[in-house]
């Protein structure tokens, strides 16, 4: 993707928008931060490069500036989700370390400094291309950033991260008896949540059975725009593998 006319971000593509160099945008009510680029101590200072690029400014022109990150560093508002190429310096003293194969320096100072000031409440990065996670508490006003770093998108990668909430999943356990099945109007604003027992009984399962979906399994044929209707008919179990484990998970029978 060529950045190098949009240092302030703007839309890349129809649906894909480039957060620019260094930024804090708003989605809905969540405040978003984050910065471009690789940490490189010989680049870091000047923005030199220009197109069209040699050899050395097309590598160089991706590294991190001390501009953006002083930038960055002026914010005084609460950002609720940072997002960075490069680790945090020492973010590995706060999660599972021994499970990565260190050589040499790992993480960014500009983006450790970042951490320290703005105490993002999440924190994503990627660049070492493996799953990592991290939990920093703050000294000043106790707040905590939870730090994940993703894989890559390939198959057998640890790239996404889903989590059942438990009281969303107490709601639904306990609202399954008034289910609408067929066109009879039922009077769910009637239904009483006396959630306690429904939240304990599902933090239980929960415990015993860990709080990820179970994975990805095809139902049914790739849809293929040469097909007739006649030949995608639905064959095989109704009940899809997804749906019927969410439902077991929480004692609950399907109902087709």
């Amino acid at each position: 993707m060529k950045t190098q006319n949009k240092h302030y971000g703007g839309w890349a593509a129809p649906n894909i928008y480039f957060l620019g160099y260094a930024v804090v945008v708003k989605f809905g009510n969540i405040c978003i931060g984050g910065l471009f680029g690789i940490y490189n101590a010989r680049n870091y200072s000047g923005n030199h490069e220009r197109p069209p690029y040699n050899d050395n400014t097309i590598r160089s022109v991706y590294h991190v500036r001390e501009y953006d990150v002083h930038k960055l560093m002026h914010l005084e508002e609460l950002i609720d989700v940072f997002l960075s190429h490069d680790w945090p310096l020492s973010i590995t003293d706060y999660g599972n370390w021994q499970q990565l194969i260190q050589q040499g320096t790992l993480g960014s100072k500009p983006t450790a400094q970042l951490l320290e000031k703005l105490k993002p409440s999440y924190w994503f990065s990627a660049h070492l291309h493996c799953k990592f996670t991290a939990h920093v508490e703050h000294e000043e006003g106790g707040q905590v950033t939870k730090f994940l770093a993703l894989d890559k998108c390939l198959p057998g990668h640890k790239f996404l991260q889903v989590q059942y909430d438990e009281e969303w999943l107490a709601i639904t356990r306990k609202l399954n008896c008034v289910f609408p099945l067929t066109f009879r109007h039922e009077d769910v604003g009637r239904t009483k949540l006396d959630m306690q027992d429904c939240c304990q009984r599902v933090k239980s399962r929960i415990e015993d059975r860990g709080a990820k979906p179970c994975e990805f399994s095809q139902t049914a044929p790739p849809h293929k725009p040469s097909d007739s209707v006649s030949n995608t008919a639905f064959s095989g179990s109704p009940g899809n593998p997804q749906t019927v484990s969410f439902l077991e998970l929480l004692d609950l029978l399907y109902v087709p």
